[in-house]
């Protein structure tokens, strides 16, 4: 059993099963703690170890090591195990240089720049997601850091970002630095939903009255935390709303809940299944339509859906969106024996609405 945990922490997979790999994130992570220890040290790790938001505490190796006055540089080599990630193979590279105040990030090559509302990083800043920068200020603070600049930057990263929505988004000039767990689950359509399936059958045969399916590690865990339910409640929904749902319905359990962000539970409440950015994208119009109060052309011209959410203010869009997610589900469910209700779930982790 160590061996097969040992194996898994770098990414191996057990026989006839995907390999996962690792985001963006926390090779950036660890690029910035080997640097950062080289400039106290005078050596890198090599590996590096980091423990990411869950607790593992995978080791990467080095592939680029260099250090000047008063600088340290340090390079990983992106693996996204089976998952067809665009980034998979590039570079992910931090530069670290100690003075000043506080944890400051700064966009090098190949790292985009914040450009447009609506993300989670504000415009002018670079594109490097709240909980990576978490996880940096962390190994930071692990080796006795206080006032330190970090530079990522992704070697080639300015093409390879024309093959994502970073464009679209309002990112400029490069990749983004992403990622909640750390980790790259392998993406595959088939086998997902299939071990959705079997996780609502060993909720079944267990006697669980109560399940839920959420979009991603946030919702995931606040739904757990609202209603205080096991383990093996929760299963691993993903994108793949209607591969949970239709399975339900001929292999009903009492109650499911579904969290999701304001995004991703828009897509649903449209009537889509397949809540990936890439299969299915959120419906300005259909948005519009849901806050009438405000201006459409505005709404028109909102850059995400969270942007929408944002300029609503006090008008209650994200209560109207989570009933329209329960009604697609219903629909989805067609008189099923289940009882349902949608959560949505903000950036932060706080439940801001909830349809039952």
């Amino acid at each position: 059993m160590a061996a097969l945990y040992n194996g898994l922490m770098r990414g191996e997979k057990p026989e006839g099963e995907l390999r996962r790999g690792w985001t963006t994130g926390a090779c950036a992570t660890a690029a910035v703690k080997a640097a950062f220890a080289a400039l106290r040290t005078g050596e890198f790790p090599d590996p590096v170890s980091i423990t990411l938001p869950k607790g593992e505490t995978p080791a990467f190796p080095l592939a680029l090591e260099e250090k000047g006055e008063g600088w340290a540089r340090a390079g990983i080599i992106k693996d996204a195990g089976d998952d067809p990630d665009v980034t998979h193979g590039c570079m992910v590279v931090a530069t670290v240089r100690e003075g000043g105040e506080g944890v400051r990030f700064r966009a090098g090559p190949g790292v985009g720049m914040v450009t447009k509302g609506g993300l989670p990083i504000p415009p002018g800043e670079p594109a490097i997601n709240p909980v990576p920068r978490q996880m940096m200020r962390d190994v930071i603070a692990e080796l006795g850091g206080t006032g330190v600049e970090i530079e990522i930057s992704i070697p080639g990263g300015e093409v390879l970002a024309l093959k994502t929505w970073n464009p679209r988004l309002g990112i400029a000039g490069g990749l983004s630095i992403l990622g909640t767990t750390g980790i790259v689950n392998p993406f595959s359509c088939a086998a997902w939903i299939a071990s959705i399936h079997r996780g609502i059958d060993v909720a079944r045969a267990m006697g669980l009255r109560h399940v839920a399916g959420c979009t991603g590690s946030t919702s995931e865990d606040a739904v757990r935390n609202r209603y205080k339910l096991p383990l093996e409640a929760m299963l691993d929904m993903g994108d793949f709303a209607g591969g949970l749902l239709k399975y339900l319905r001929t292999h009903p359990v009492a109650r499911v809940t579904i969290g999701g962000g304001f995004g991703k539970i828009s897509k649903l409440g449209q009537g889509a299944l397949d809540l990936h950015s890439g299969r299915s994208q959120v419906d300005l119009d259909w948005l519009a339509d849901q806050c009438p109060e405000l201006p459409r052309t505005k709404v028109l011209a909102a850059n995400t859906a969270q942007e929408v959410l944002e300029m609503a203010g006090g008008i209650d869009l994200a209560q109207r969106v989570a009933a329209a997610g329960l009604a697609t589900v219903r629909d989805v469910l067609k008189g099923a024996p289940v009882v349902a209700d949608v959560i949505i779930v903000s950036r932060q982790g706080d439940i801001i609405a909830h349809a039952a």
